[in-house]
Protein backbone atom coordinates (compact mmCIF):
# COMPACT_ATOMS: atom_id res chain seq x y z
CA UNK A 1 0.00 0.00 0.00
CA UNK A 2 3.30 2.44 -0.63
CA UNK A 3 3.43 5.33 1.45
CA UNK A 4 0.71 4.59 3.84
CA UNK A 5 1.37 1.28 3.92
CA UNK A 6 4.76 2.03 5.03
CA UNK A 7 3.24 3.98 8.20
CA UNK A 8 0.83 2.05 9.31
CA UNK A 9 2.53 -1.57 9.31
CA UNK A 10 5.12 0.37 11.36
CA UNK A 11 2.89 2.21 13.94
CA UNK A 12 0.66 -0.85 14.35
CA UNK A 13 4.35 -3.03 14.88
CA UNK A 14 4.92 -0.90 17.53
CA UNK A 15 1.44 -1.54 18.88
CA UNK A 16 1.39 -5.28 18.53
CA UNK A 17 5.29 -5.47 19.98
CA UNK A 18 3.71 -3.31 22.91
CA UNK A 19 1.05 -5.66 23.64
CA UNK A 20 3.73 -9.08 23.20
CA UNK A 21 3.79 -9.37 26.50
CA UNK A 22 0.25 -9.43 27.87
CA UNK A 23 -2.17 -11.42 27.31
CA UNK A 24 -4.68 -11.26 24.60
CA UNK A 25 -7.64 -9.92 25.42
CA UNK A 26 -10.87 -12.53 27.10
CA UNK A 27 -13.14 -10.68 24.81
CA UNK A 28 -13.68 -11.91 21.44
CA UNK A 29 -13.77 -9.40 18.55
CA UNK A 30 -18.11 -9.22 17.59
CA UNK A 31 -19.30 -9.07 14.44
CA UNK A 32 -22.32 -9.45 11.90
CA UNK A 33 -23.80 -8.96 8.99
CA UNK A 34 -22.94 -9.60 5.02
CA UNK A 35 -22.90 -13.28 4.17
CA UNK A 36 -21.32 -11.99 0.98
CA UNK A 37 -18.51 -10.84 2.61
CA UNK A 38 -18.56 -13.95 5.17
CA UNK A 39 -15.24 -15.32 3.24
CA UNK A 40 -12.94 -12.40 3.97
CA UNK A 41 -13.74 -11.48 7.88
CA UNK A 42 -13.63 -15.56 8.27
CA UNK A 43 -9.82 -15.25 6.54
CA UNK A 44 -9.06 -12.42 8.48
CA UNK A 45 -10.06 -13.88 11.77
CA UNK A 46 -8.31 -16.92 11.54
CA UNK A 47 -5.24 -15.22 10.59
CA UNK A 48 -5.93 -12.65 13.49
CA UNK A 49 -6.35 -15.22 16.18
CA UNK A 50 -3.31 -17.01 14.98
CA UNK A 51 -1.31 -13.94 15.39
CA UNK A 52 -2.93 -12.26 18.71
CA UNK A 53 -4.48 -15.11 20.20
CA UNK A 54 -7.79 -13.23 20.11
CA UNK A 55 -10.82 -15.17 18.76
CA UNK A 56 -13.35 -12.96 16.33
CA UNK A 57 -16.81 -14.28 16.40
CA UNK A 58 -18.22 -13.38 13.00
CA UNK A 59 -22.14 -14.20 12.36
CA UNK A 60 -23.22 -14.35 8.25
CA UNK A 61 -26.97 -12.96 8.70
CA UNK A 62 -26.66 -10.97 5.65
CA UNK A 63 -26.38 -6.64 5.68
CA UNK A 64 -29.56 -5.60 6.94
CA UNK A 65 -29.79 -8.23 9.93
CA UNK A 66 -26.47 -7.06 10.58
CA UNK A 67 -27.05 -2.99 10.35
CA UNK A 68 -29.65 -3.52 13.18
CA UNK A 69 -26.81 -5.60 15.86
CA UNK A 70 -24.81 -2.57 14.61
CA UNK A 71 -27.45 0.03 15.75
CA UNK A 72 -28.01 -1.87 19.23
CA UNK A 73 -24.33 -1.69 19.26
CA UNK A 74 -25.21 -5.73 20.02
CA UNK A 75 -21.66 -6.00 18.04
CA UNK A 76 -18.42 -4.67 17.74
CA UNK A 77 -18.81 -4.21 14.13
CA UNK A 78 -21.60 -4.54 11.66
CA UNK A 79 -20.91 -5.28 7.68
CA UNK A 80 -22.87 -4.01 4.90
CA UNK A 81 -22.75 -4.47 1.15
CA UNK A 82 -24.50 -1.02 1.15
CA UNK A 83 -23.68 1.91 2.17
CA UNK A 84 -25.77 3.48 4.71
CA UNK A 85 -27.17 6.46 3.44
CA UNK A 86 -26.23 10.04 5.09
CA UNK A 87 -29.76 10.09 7.36
CA UNK A 88 -28.81 6.21 8.29
CA UNK A 89 -25.82 7.15 9.05
CA UNK A 90 -26.57 10.81 11.43
CA UNK A 91 -29.94 8.92 12.50
CA UNK A 92 -28.55 5.89 13.91
CA UNK A 93 -24.73 7.65 15.05
CA UNK A 94 -22.94 5.12 12.72
CA UNK A 95 -19.55 5.12 10.47
CA UNK A 96 -19.02 3.21 7.83
CA UNK A 97 -15.45 2.32 5.98
CA UNK A 98 -14.99 0.24 2.91
CA UNK A 99 -13.00 -3.02 3.62
CA UNK A 100 -13.03 -5.17 0.03
CA UNK A 101 -14.39 -5.16 -3.81
CA UNK A 102 -16.29 -7.85 -5.07
CA UNK A 103 -18.78 -8.86 -7.46
CA UNK A 104 -21.76 -10.51 -7.87
CA UNK A 105 -22.28 -13.70 -10.16
CA UNK A 106 -25.69 -14.41 -11.47
CA UNK A 107 -25.42 -18.28 -11.34
CA UNK A 108 -27.23 -21.33 -13.41
CA UNK A 109 -27.71 -24.84 -13.12
CA UNK A 110 -28.70 -26.50 -16.89
CA UNK A 111 -27.62 -29.76 -18.27
CA UNK A 112 -24.11 -29.55 -20.67
CA UNK A 113 -23.56 -25.80 -20.36
CA UNK A 114 -20.37 -25.01 -18.46
CA UNK A 115 -18.98 -22.30 -16.18
CA UNK A 116 -19.39 -18.67 -18.01
CA UNK A 117 -20.58 -20.58 -21.59
CA UNK A 118 -23.73 -18.90 -21.27
CA UNK A 119 -24.42 -14.93 -22.24
CA UNK A 120 -27.01 -12.32 -21.14
CA UNK A 121 -27.10 -9.23 -21.25
CA UNK A 122 -28.89 -7.16 -18.81
CA UNK A 123 -32.10 -6.90 -20.18
CA UNK A 124 -32.57 -10.30 -20.77
CA UNK A 125 -31.72 -10.77 -17.07
CA UNK A 126 -33.95 -8.11 -15.37
CA UNK A 127 -36.92 -10.22 -17.85
CA UNK A 128 -35.87 -13.16 -16.24
CA UNK A 129 -36.36 -12.06 -12.44
CA UNK A 130 -39.18 -10.30 -13.30
CA UNK A 131 -40.94 -13.45 -14.11
CA UNK A 132 -41.07 -12.26 -17.95
CA UNK A 133 -38.99 -15.22 -19.69
CA UNK A 134 -40.15 -18.74 -18.21
CA UNK A 135 -37.83 -21.23 -20.17
CA UNK A 136 -34.23 -21.79 -20.80
CA UNK A 137 -35.28 -21.64 -24.95
CA UNK A 138 -36.65 -18.86 -24.96
CA UNK A 139 -36.09 -16.70 -28.55
CA UNK A 140 -34.22 -14.08 -26.28
CA UNK A 141 -31.96 -16.52 -24.46
CA UNK A 142 -31.00 -18.24 -27.56
CA UNK A 143 -30.12 -15.51 -29.77
CA UNK A 144 -27.64 -14.77 -27.64
CA UNK A 145 -26.25 -18.32 -27.44
CA UNK A 146 -26.88 -20.12 -30.65
CA UNK A 147 -24.11 -22.97 -30.34
CA UNK A 148 -24.68 -23.35 -26.24
CA UNK A 149 -26.85 -26.70 -25.77
CA UNK A 150 -29.83 -24.56 -23.74
CA UNK A 151 -32.80 -27.38 -22.61
CA UNK A 152 -36.07 -26.97 -22.73
CA UNK A 153 -36.54 -26.56 -19.21
CA UNK A 154 -38.58 -23.92 -17.11
CA UNK A 155 -36.28 -21.62 -15.25
CA UNK A 156 -36.33 -21.50 -11.80
CA UNK A 157 -35.36 -18.42 -10.04
CA UNK A 158 -33.35 -18.63 -6.73
CA UNK A 159 -33.50 -15.33 -4.84
CA UNK A 160 -31.93 -13.97 -1.04
CA UNK A 161 -35.23 -14.73 1.31
CA UNK A 162 -33.15 -11.61 3.61
CA UNK A 163 -32.30 -8.59 3.79
CA UNK A 164 -29.30 -8.40 1.35
CA UNK A 165 -26.67 -6.32 0.25
CA UNK A 166 -25.77 -8.34 -2.44
CA UNK A 167 -29.67 -8.17 -3.55
CA UNK A 168 -29.01 -4.26 -3.09
CA UNK A 169 -26.37 -3.93 -5.58
CA UNK A 170 -27.89 -6.98 -8.01
CA UNK A 171 -31.61 -4.93 -8.19
CA UNK A 172 -29.03 -1.39 -8.52
CA UNK A 173 -27.77 -2.79 -12.22
CA UNK A 174 -30.77 -3.88 -12.94
CA UNK A 175 -32.15 -0.53 -12.58
CA UNK A 176 -29.29 1.08 -14.62
CA UNK A 177 -30.42 -1.27 -17.58
CA UNK A 178 -33.75 -2.12 -17.02
CA UNK A 179 -36.49 1.08 -16.80
CA UNK A 180 -39.39 -1.23 -16.41
CA UNK A 181 -37.45 -3.14 -13.45
CA UNK A 182 -36.45 0.52 -11.71
CA UNK A 183 -39.97 1.46 -12.11
CA UNK A 184 -41.20 -1.89 -10.88
CA UNK A 185 -38.54 -3.09 -8.42
CA UNK A 186 -36.49 -0.09 -7.41
CA UNK A 187 -33.23 -0.70 -5.69
CA UNK A 188 -34.03 -2.27 -2.19
CA UNK A 189 -32.12 -4.76 0.36
CA UNK A 190 -35.78 -6.29 0.11
CA UNK A 191 -37.57 -7.36 -3.17
CA UNK A 192 -41.01 -8.26 -3.52
CA UNK A 193 -40.08 -10.86 -6.05
CA UNK A 194 -42.60 -12.57 -8.62
CA UNK A 195 -44.77 -15.52 -7.16
CA UNK A 196 -42.74 -19.13 -8.05
CA UNK A 197 -39.44 -17.70 -6.96
CA UNK A 198 -37.40 -19.90 -4.34
CA UNK A 199 -36.41 -18.14 -1.95
CA UNK A 200 -33.26 -18.88 0.17
CA UNK A 201 -31.49 -17.22 3.60
CA UNK A 202 -27.68 -15.84 2.98
CA UNK A 203 -25.38 -16.35 0.03
CA UNK A 204 -24.80 -19.83 0.84
CA UNK A 205 -28.29 -21.06 0.37
CA UNK A 206 -28.97 -18.80 -2.56
CA UNK A 207 -25.85 -21.27 -3.86
CA UNK A 208 -26.57 -24.77 -2.40
CA UNK A 209 -30.42 -23.85 -3.97
CA UNK A 210 -28.87 -22.91 -7.29
CA UNK A 211 -26.52 -26.48 -7.39
CA UNK A 212 -29.28 -28.69 -6.13
CA UNK A 213 -32.05 -27.27 -8.48
CA UNK A 214 -31.35 -28.44 -12.04
CA UNK A 215 -33.31 -24.81 -14.41
CA UNK A 216 -32.09 -22.48 -11.59
CA UNK A 217 -30.45 -19.15 -11.92
CA UNK A 218 -29.62 -17.04 -8.98
CA UNK A 219 -26.89 -14.51 -7.81
CA UNK A 220 -24.19 -14.49 -5.53
CA UNK A 221 -20.85 -13.39 -4.77
CA UNK A 222 -18.17 -14.21 -7.04
CA UNK A 223 -16.58 -16.34 -4.53
CA UNK A 224 -18.86 -18.37 -4.03
CA UNK A 225 -19.05 -19.46 -7.62
CA UNK A 226 -15.56 -21.91 -7.09
CA UNK A 227 -16.12 -22.97 -3.45
CA UNK A 228 -19.77 -24.19 -4.75
CA UNK A 229 -18.55 -25.49 -8.03
CA UNK A 230 -21.26 -23.32 -10.12
CA UNK A 231 -21.44 -21.93 -13.59
CA UNK A 232 -21.39 -18.75 -13.55
CA UNK A 233 -22.66 -16.55 -16.11
CA UNK A 234 -21.12 -14.14 -19.46
CA UNK A 235 -22.55 -10.89 -18.64
CA UNK A 236 -22.69 -7.81 -21.74
CA UNK A 237 -21.15 -4.69 -20.18
CA UNK A 238 -21.70 -0.84 -20.51
CA UNK A 239 -19.35 -1.10 -23.28
CA UNK A 240 -21.26 -4.01 -25.25
CA UNK A 241 -18.59 -6.45 -24.53
CA UNK A 242 -19.00 -9.80 -23.03
CA UNK A 243 -16.96 -10.55 -20.29
CA UNK A 244 -16.90 -13.39 -17.86
CA UNK A 245 -16.53 -12.42 -13.65
CA UNK A 246 -12.63 -12.25 -12.63
CA UNK A 247 -10.73 -10.26 -9.72
CA UNK A 248 -9.26 -8.48 -13.18
CA UNK A 249 -12.64 -7.31 -14.35
CA UNK A 250 -13.80 -6.07 -11.06
CA UNK A 251 -10.59 -4.60 -10.70
CA UNK A 252 -11.77 -2.18 -13.87
CA UNK A 253 -14.91 -1.61 -12.70
CA UNK A 254 -12.92 -0.22 -9.52
CA UNK A 255 -10.98 1.75 -11.91
CA UNK A 256 -12.81 3.15 -13.81
CA UNK A 257 -15.41 4.26 -10.90
CA UNK A 258 -15.19 7.48 -8.83
CA UNK A 259 -13.12 5.68 -5.77
CA UNK A 260 -9.76 5.76 -7.28
CA UNK A 261 -9.65 9.67 -7.79
CA UNK A 262 -11.26 10.92 -5.02
CA UNK A 263 -10.87 8.13 -2.35
CA UNK A 264 -14.73 8.34 -1.94
CA UNK A 265 -16.64 5.40 -1.52
CA UNK A 266 -20.41 6.41 -1.02
CA UNK A 267 -21.50 5.24 -4.75
CA UNK A 268 -22.20 1.84 -6.14
CA UNK A 269 -19.54 -0.17 -8.81
CA UNK A 270 -22.25 -1.16 -10.80
CA UNK A 271 -22.54 -0.22 -15.01
CA UNK A 272 -19.08 1.23 -14.83
CA UNK A 273 -17.92 1.93 -18.63
CA UNK A 274 -14.99 0.22 -20.11
CA UNK A 275 -14.70 -2.86 -22.08
CA UNK A 276 -12.66 -5.06 -19.74
CA UNK A 277 -15.19 -4.19 -16.88
CA UNK A 278 -17.61 -6.84 -14.55
CA UNK A 279 -20.97 -5.04 -15.10
CA UNK A 280 -22.20 -6.10 -11.10
CA UNK A 281 -19.24 -4.92 -9.32
CA UNK A 282 -19.72 -3.87 -5.22
CA UNK A 283 -18.08 -2.66 -2.29
CA UNK A 284 -18.17 -4.20 1.01
CA UNK A 285 -18.47 -1.91 4.20
CA UNK A 286 -17.26 -2.01 7.91
CA UNK A 287 -19.54 -0.07 10.28
CA UNK A 288 -19.20 1.25 13.50
CA UNK A 289 -20.88 3.57 16.11
CA UNK A 290 -19.78 6.95 16.18
CA UNK A 291 -19.58 6.95 19.96
CA UNK A 292 -19.82 3.96 21.63
CA UNK A 293 -21.51 2.73 24.48
CA UNK A 294 -18.99 -0.30 25.19
CA UNK A 295 -15.39 1.01 24.61
CA UNK A 296 -13.87 -2.08 25.34
CA UNK A 297 -16.36 -3.86 22.60
CA UNK A 298 -15.31 -1.05 20.03
CA UNK A 299 -11.91 -1.07 20.72
CA UNK A 300 -11.58 -4.96 20.02
CA UNK A 301 -12.87 -4.54 16.55
CA UNK A 302 -11.05 -1.63 15.73
CA UNK A 303 -7.98 -3.84 16.51
CA UNK A 304 -9.17 -6.10 14.25
CA UNK A 305 -10.24 -4.37 11.84
CA UNK A 306 -6.80 -2.32 11.55
CA UNK A 307 -4.72 -5.45 11.94
CA UNK A 308 -6.88 -6.85 8.91
CA UNK A 309 -6.17 -3.51 6.19
CA UNK A 310 -2.46 -3.68 7.30
CA UNK A 311 -1.69 -7.14 7.18
CA UNK A 312 -4.81 -8.61 4.87
CA UNK A 313 -4.39 -7.85 1.38
CA UNK A 314 -3.06 -11.38 0.64
CA UNK A 315 -6.12 -12.70 2.02
CA UNK A 316 -8.10 -10.68 0.27
CA UNK A 317 -6.70 -11.99 -3.32
CA UNK A 318 -6.94 -15.21 -1.88
CA UNK A 319 -11.08 -14.72 -1.11
CA UNK A 320 -11.44 -13.32 -4.85
CA UNK A 321 -11.61 -9.53 -3.65
CA UNK A 322 -9.99 -6.75 -4.65
CA UNK A 323 -7.73 -4.31 -2.30
CA UNK A 324 -9.01 -0.71 -1.49
CA UNK A 325 -7.15 1.44 -3.93
CA UNK A 326 -4.64 3.77 -1.47
CA UNK A 327 -6.47 7.00 -1.45
CA UNK A 328 -9.39 5.00 -0.64
CA UNK A 329 -7.85 3.30 2.48
CA UNK A 330 -6.59 6.96 3.43
CA UNK A 331 -10.49 8.15 3.77
CA UNK A 332 -11.15 4.99 5.61
CA UNK A 333 -8.41 5.42 8.29
CA UNK A 334 -9.92 8.80 8.65
CA UNK A 335 -13.01 7.42 9.15
CA UNK A 336 -11.39 5.21 12.08
CA UNK A 337 -9.77 8.43 13.64
CA UNK A 338 -13.46 9.74 14.13
CA UNK A 339 -14.75 6.97 16.57
CA UNK A 340 -15.18 8.20 20.19
CA UNK A 341 -15.75 6.88 23.81
CA UNK A 342 -18.45 8.51 25.52
CA UNK A 343 -16.33 10.94 27.32
CA UNK A 344 -14.97 11.65 23.98
CA UNK A 345 -11.71 10.26 23.33
CA UNK A 346 -11.05 9.30 19.52
CA UNK A 347 -10.49 5.66 20.31
CA UNK A 348 -8.80 4.65 16.47
CA UNK A 349 -6.10 7.64 17.44
CA UNK A 350 -5.25 5.58 19.97
CA UNK A 351 -4.20 2.47 17.49
CA UNK A 352 -3.22 4.41 14.66
CA UNK A 353 0.24 6.29 15.12
CA UNK A 354 -0.73 10.41 15.34
CA UNK A 355 2.68 10.85 12.94
CA UNK A 356 0.87 9.15 10.11
CA UNK A 357 -0.48 11.28 7.32
CA UNK A 358 -3.44 10.47 6.35
CA UNK A 359 -3.16 11.56 2.35
CA UNK A 360 -1.87 9.28 -0.53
Amino acid sequence: MKYIYTLFVLSWTFLLAGEASAQASTQAVTGAGSSAAAPIYRSWAKAYAKATGTRVDYDSIGSSAGMKKIQQQAVGFGATDVYPSDKDLIDNGLLALPVAITGISPIVNLPKVQNAQLRLTGEVLSRIFMGEIGRWNAPEITALNPDAPLPDLPIKVVVRADGSGTTYNFADYLGKVSPKWKATYGTKTSIQWPQGVLAFKGSDGVAKGVRDTVGAIGYVDFGYVAEYGLAAVQMKNADGVFVKPSIDAFKSALANSEWPATGAFNNTLTQKPGRAVWPITMGTFVVFPKVTQNTEQTTQALKFIIWSFVNGDTLVHENNFVRLPDRVQASAFRVITSIRDQNGTPLGMSLISSSAPLQP
